[in-house]
Formats: structure tokens, C-alpha cells, sequence
């Protein structure tokens, strides 16, 4: 369950927004602009709200009457942006290890195996297609032991072929792992194909 009810000024952006879902994954579109990425920002932990309350599965993330503004580091939010953001100085192996944490609910192996991975890990970053390394960044999301999943346009800044070739494994992870999922897109198709549920901000 996610329920965002808050209020995001940025200078002159000024928005009410109010999601409460029960479908585990939600689709977050609108036209740019909207305030589709400062809604995940805010909910990661990285934009705080001017008022309002954010909850998943019943745990507080932030309620500004009570007081409560976990750090990000704290909020079990795994975040896929629409670059994959994986750090070039070290191979696949050791950009997933980055993400571990002592608890293990989603374990190395099994996300490796989920993601089709395994033979990447040895490979330096920039050796790796844009679909791959989104792969990549998913599996280091997962490996975070997040509570949700965060998903920042993550098939925009791919072709056709790569996008056609990362939605089966977005669909892998959707039917695999149970973890509320809040996904922004702009393209219908995408949300059509994964999500149970649509949020539209206009």
C-alpha cells in the first residue's frame, strides 16, 4: 500500500499531489513538467514537501504535522532513474555489491538470476548496452533492500530495440519480486504492459 498526500513548491512549481494505491505496480504519468520526478524525489527522501504525509505498507516516511522526515538513507526506497547512474570505475560485479546491505531479503544470486545478469559481471560499465545497464541498475536498486521501487522513466533514453528487449524483465521483476512499485512514464504503451494502476498528473 502507498499512500503520498503532499504539497511540492519548487520557486514558482506549486503542487497538490495525492496518490493512494493498492496495486502493486502504479503508473505516475503526465506531460513534462508535471512534477512526475519531484513527486519520487520527495518520496525518496531527495525534495522535502511543504506539508502533506507519505506512507508504504504502513510505515511513515515523512509527515510534516508529526514531525517525521526520515533521511533518504533511511526510507528503503530503491530508485531507477532514466540514466543508469552506475559508476564506471568498477565492473557489474562490484557496482551490485555497492548496493548490499547486512539484511538479505533479496539475495546476489537470486537477483542475478532474475536479471539474466550473470554474464555481465565481469564487464566494465561502459562495455555494457543501455539495456543491460539498466538491468544493472535494477538489480542494484533490489540489492539495497528497499521497501519500494522507484522508477524514473527508465526505458526513455533507449531505442526501440533496447526498449522492446528491457520490458520482459521489467515484467520479470514485476510478477517476481513483491515490492510496491511506483513507475513514471510517458508512453502508454509502457504502462499498459506493466502497471495495474494509473495515476496522471496534468
Amino acid at each position: 500500500m502507498l499512500h503520498v498526500d503532499i504539497e511540492i513548491v519548487r520557486g514558482t512549481f506549486h503542487r497538490h499531489v495525492r496518490i493512494d494505491g493498492t496495486s502493486r505496480v502504479v503508473a505516475l504519468t503526465g506531460p513534462s513538467g508535471a512534477g512526475k520526478t519531484s513527486v519520487l524525489n520527495a518520496i525518496a527522501g531527495l525534495l522535502r514537501p511543504r506539508s502533506g504525509r507519505i506512507e508504504i505498507d504502513g510505515r511513515v516516511l515523512f509527515d510534516h504535522a508529526a514531525g517525521v522526515d526520515l533521511p533518504a538513507h533511511r526510507r528503503g526506497v530503491g530508485y531507477v532513474f532514466q540514466d543508469a547512474r552506475l559508476f564506471p570505475h568498477l565492473d557489474v560485479r562490484a557496482n551490485l555489491r555497492y548496493a548490499r546491505r547486512a539484511e538479505e531479503r533479496f539475495a546476489f544470486d537470486a537477483v542475478v538470476e532474475l536479471l539474466g545478469i550473470g554474464a555481465l559481471l565481469e564487464r566494465r560499465t561502459a562495455n555494457l548496452s543501455g539495456g543491460e545497464a539498466q538491468r544493472v541498475a535494477i538489480g542494484r536498486a533490489l540489492l539495497s533492500q528497499p521497501a519500494l521501487l522507484l522508477f524514473d522513466e527508465p526505458l526513455s533514453a533507449l531505442d526501440q530495440d533496447r526498449r522492446e528487449e528491457l520490458i520482459p524483465w521489467l515484467q520479470r521483476v514485476r510478477d517476481g519480486v513483491r515490492l510496491p512499485m511506483l513507475y513514471v512514464s510517458h508512453t502508454l504503451d509502457d504502462v499498459r504492459r506493466l502497471a495495474g494502476a494509473v495515476h496522471r498528473l496534468d
